[in-house]
């Protein structure tokens, strides 16, 4: 599949920004498909336990770790490569009194800046779609990961049925992803890489109804307050609105997706 030319400045962009600003707007603090509910079954299928180390690899706002260290009681620790994403994580983590819980750092997750062997988990949700190399984000992983570790994590993929090379193109080029990987190319860099593949599962039709809703809630509730996130520039609610019916069309056919994976070092 063909890739963009679309690097980590890019995908700043869309987080230091406006796009980022609606996507919390739309999906919540934890920016991923599903909220609360798609991140406690990951974390039951992860074995997830109180005191674990666990990494949120792209971890944004830090909802995910939020999550985690509230509901499991694990150390957290994020690595995340957008500044407006680090310092508001930092913020929140405070304001909800875990930041003694968190350690964040800013850098890019294509060089982990912690020692080989070091976490429990490796965790991450609906990001690494925009991570360059996938094969080196999942070889950084399995790396840092101890013996017998975990790595669980979620992300915006191509569907089992395919895109076309036209389709993927106006995907990637409108969601600012490098590329997207497919559920098979998943499984096979996580066996390359030494881990044993626990569970592999296409998510499309809950992804789908996603989709769907976020276009519902923009066009039935939430119209104003993404004009002002955009400068009340309608055209450009527009075309947003095309580009999300176009993936959700896609998705209901199977050929855009979200995947969910659990490997054990």
């Amino acid at each position: 599949m063909k890739r963009l030319n679309i690097g980590l400045k890019e995908v700043q962009g869309v987080y230091d920004g406006p796009e980022g600003k609606l996507w919390e707007l739309i999906m919540g603090e934890q920016i991923h498909i599903g909220g609360f509910m798609e991140s406690m079954v990951m974390a039951k299928k992860a074995g997830i336990k109180e005191g674990q180390k666990v990494l949120d690899l792209c971890s944004a706002l830090g909802g995910g770790l939020r999550f985690l260290v509230k509901n499991f009681k694990v150390q957290g620790f994020g690595l995340d490569g957008t500044k407006t994403m680090f310092d508001e994580a930092k913020k929140r983590a405070q304001a909800e009194k875990v930041a003694d819980k968190i350690e964040f750092k800013l850098g890019n997750v294509l060089d982990i800046p912690w020692s080989e062997g070091t976490f429990d988990v490796v965790w991450g949700e609906d990001a690494w779609c925009y991570v360059t190399d996938k094969d080196k984000l999942v070889q950084g992983a399995a790396k840092v990961l101890k013996k017998g570790g975990t790595l669980a994590f979620s992300d915006w993929i191509e569907g089992p049925a395919g895109l076309t090379e036209a389709e993927a193109e106006r995907v990637n080029k409108f969601m600012k992803f490098p590329y997207m990987e497919s559920g098979k190319g998943y499984e096979a860099i996580i066996k390359k890489h030494g881990l044993t593949l626990k569970s592999s599962e296409d998510l499309g039709p809950h992804f789908a109804s996603c989709i769907d809703l976020y276009i519902r809630m923009l066009s039935e509730q939430l119209t104003f307050d993404a004009l002002r996130i955009i400068g009340d520039n309608m055209e450009m609610f527009k075309g947003m609105g095309g580009e999300m019916a176009f993936m959700a069309d896609l998705a209901r056919k199977g050929k855009f997706s979200r995947g969910r994976f659990i490997a054990v070092k």
